[in-house]
């Protein structure tokens, strides 16, 4: 597979991966072995990043989409994730009240739903 799709897959920004694995091709035999025997470089972006927009989302416990509007467009690390949660900008609280009630809307529908197939599974 492409570096891109690897790194995804391991949940790392593919810029601050090593040369070698930007330009190689990641065999899927490969991709296991990163992921059940993670060599130095790849425990250490886990940890510190520069970490991946997705990865920083949930880190700050907000959508892809709520970084942008936050004007949050490149990769943070760690201590920059931590920065802002301490800051706590007034468009992260904003976001992530969003986020809470996507939510409880999300698993009110998904009760609706479950409640709807039980009836129709009694009748």
């Amino acid at each position: 597979m492409k570096p891109a799709t690897a790194a995804k897959k391991l949940g790392v920004y593919l810029e601050a991966t090593p040369a070698e694995f930007q330009e190689g091709v990641v065999s899927r035999t490969e991709l296991n072995a990163l992921q059940t025997d993670p060599p130095a470089w790849l425990v250490e972006l886990r940890q510190n990043g520069p970490h991946p927009r997705p990865v920083v989302a949930a880190k700050l416990g907000v959508s892809i989409a709520g970084l942008a509007r936050g004007g949050v467009t490149e990769a943070l690390t760690t201590e920059q994730i931590d920065a802002l949660k301490q800051e706590n900008p007034e468009w992260l609280q904003k976001e992530r009240t969003t986020q809470a009630e996507v939510r409880k809307e999300t698993v009110r529908i998904k009760e609706k739903k479950a409640e709807k197939a039980q009836r129709a599974q009694q009748q």
